[in-house]
Parts: C-alpha cells; sequence; structure tokens
C-alpha cells in the first residue's frame, strides 16, 4: 500500500517504513505526526484518488531527526556595476518514518 502527501508545499509518494526528508515539522524527536492532506491512495489495482484530498485518510510518521542540509552557495551579481554578493544557505529539514497509512 502506498500513498501521496502533501506537506510543506511539496509531494512525496510513502509506503510503510520508508524514511523521508521533509520541510522542518515543529514536532520533537521520537514524536508523532499525522498527515491529513493525503491526496492519492493505491493498493494494487485498487486506487483512490481525492479531489483534491481523500476524507477520512491519513499517514502516520514518527520523527527520526531533525538537521540541516547540505550548503548551497549563491551569487548576486549585478553587471557593469562592480557588485558581487556571494551567499550560502543550509535548508533545514526533519527526517521521518512512516508507520501506517489510512484508507478513508
Amino acid at each position: 500500500m502506498y500513498a501521496v502527501i502533501k506537506t510543506g508545499g511539496k509531494q512525496y509518494r510513502v509506503a510503510e517504513g520508508d524514511v523521508l526528508r521533509v520541510e522542518k515539522l515543529e514536532v520533537a524527536e521520537g514524536g508523532a505526526v499525522e498527515f491529513d492532506q493525503v491526496l492519492m491512495v493505491g493498493n494494487g489495482d485498487d486506487i483512490k484518488i481525492g479531489a483534491p484530498v481523500l476524507a477520512g485518510s491519513n499517514v502516520t510518521a514518527e520523527v527520526v531527526r531533525h538537521g540541516k542540509g547540505d550548503k548551497v552557495i549563491g551569487v548576486k551579481l549585478r553587471r557593469r556595476k562592480n557588485s558581487r554578493t556571494r551567499f550560502g544557505h543550509r535548508q533545514q529539514f526533519t527526517e521521518i518514518k512512516i508507520t501506517g497509512i489510512k484508507a478513508g
């Protein structure tokens, strides 16, 4: 069984036991989180598609850890002005493990 969930402005295809990184969630490590924006649930040939979400469906997960991603270097350049700015960014993430999928 798999599901497509929406969190942090992105969509993820998940199955039970999957570990994935999502945008930072305000939940303590080891805590449980529930995603109620389930867009689709599939189990073999039986597929349920929401319009836009499936009522009564949810996906539960536990928070494994929080962290920061790799550094991304950006540059702002203003041509012919001798002006350059270099900056870095590290996106925060939450690593979760899917524990259950409930189809509504």
